[in-house]
């Protein structure tokens, strides 16, 4: 086969993406992820760039640091991308790579490899120019965001603290938008202690911790407020012992959305401080918000201007929107101008059907060249 004349050859890029989406990642098998960071890091081997791994804690991968040989003495750009996803490891039978029309199938394609193999091909391209943007450039591959990033956060924020800008490879959403802004994430854990009872000869002895579960439950939905963007959702359950057995435990898991940092915080005290209805039974509430709200501000404003502009340029329009999902831009977008879901365009998130349209590679990778050589 004859190679391309155009460096942003779409069959070229989704070559690359392949080899990336065949090695499975889940979050939860380090060795797998690893041998993805590894393969990411020979493809930097030949290029304008120092690399620093930073190896895994807590039974996650490691993380890889990508530094452009040059403009690192002043703040510059920072691309944040994962690596992990959330399909298990064999999942690839069920989901192979495959081409369909203008999709692309297979397990992460879409959220995110896809949208981190742009970078690394427009930070390529930029090296083989051998023109060094007005910004030195900063890749940060994690391996843990689909948990929530706990072993990464730190470094996210450090490098995010010393960037001008942060550009998020996360995938586009709902034909082609760009995110300026995202929800704020909370994780909470309900632990309810009653007191056990037989459940037919003895029910008065008893303080059901299910009973007492259902009372938080009604509690916890009731914060539930949609004009103001406020989700809480119960999600696990768990109590009990046998039907005929008042219930001395019960446990609960929940998840907080939350639109800015003033109901954040609202919300975040008021699920901490939920206590018991029933006497003789207590209930412990943990937790906190593991990822800021990602509210756009004027600087982040700016920076999608930009982009729109230069997508115009290239012969698309570029819009914004506002979504309930968390990423790693959260950690940044507070202090550090931010512009997410710059990846590849698709559908199917964390399903079985998940791809990328191939008609969206070549304009979002060449968008990522133009961010980079125009970012000043």
């Amino acid at each position: 086969m004859l190679k391309s004349a155009n460096p942003f050859d779409s069959g070229t890029i989704l070559d690359g993406i392949r080899r990336w989406v065949e090695i499975e990642t889940p979050t939860e098998a380090p060795e797998q992820v690893n041998r993805l960071v590894s393969l990411v890091a020979d493809g930097y081997r030949d290029l304008a760039a120092h690399l620093e791994r930073v190896p895994g804690q807590n039974g996650c991968g490691d993380h890889l640091i990508v530094r452009s040989a040059w403009g690192q003495d002043a703040p510059g750009i920072l691309v944040l991308s994962h690596l992990d996803t959330v399909h298990p490891l064999g999942f690839i039978a069920r989901l192979p790579f495959k081409i369909d029309g203008d999709s692309a199938f297979g397990p992460g394609i879409y959220d995110m490899k896809g949208g981190a193999y742009l970078a690394f091909h427009a930070f390529r391209q930029l090296c083989a120019e051998g023109k060094p943007t007005p910004l030195g450039i900063t890749q940060l591959y994690v391996s843990d965001e689909e948990i929530g990033s706990p072993t990464s956060r730190r470094l996210i924020e450090r490098e995010g603290e010393k960037a001008k800008y942060v550009l998020v490879t996360e995938p586009a959403r709902e034909g082609g938008k760009v995110v300026t802004g995202r929800k704020g994430v909370g994780r909470f854990e309900v632990f309810i202690k009653g007191v056990p009872a037989h459940a037919g000869s003895r029910p008065e002895d008893g303080r059901s911790a299910i009973r007492e579960l259902a009372n938080i439950i009604q509690t916890l939905e009731g914060l539930n407020d949609p004009k103001r963007g406020i989700t809480v959702n119960v999600g696990v359950v768990r109590g009990g012992t046998r039907p005929n057995v008042i219930a001395e435990e019960a446990y609960a898991e929940v998840d907080l959305r939350a639109p800015s940092v003033a109901a954040a915080d609202e919300l975040v005290e008021r699920i901490l401080g939920i206590k018991s209805r029933s006497e003789g039974v207590s209930v412990t509430v943990t937790g906190e918000l593991n990822r800021p709200p990602y509210e756009k501000g004027n600087a982040g404003a700016a920076l999608f201007e930009h982009a729109k502009t230069l997508a115009t340029e290239l012969g698309f329009e570029l819009v914004d929107m506002f979504t309930g999902g968390g990423s790693d831009g959260n950690f940044t977008a507070a202090h550090t101008a931010t512009l997410d879901g710059l990846g590849v365009d698709g559908k199917g998130a964390h399903t079985h059907r998940e791809q990328l349209y191939i008609s969206s590679i070549e304009p979002r990778a060449r968008l990522l060249y133009r961010l980079f050589q125009t970012l000043r």
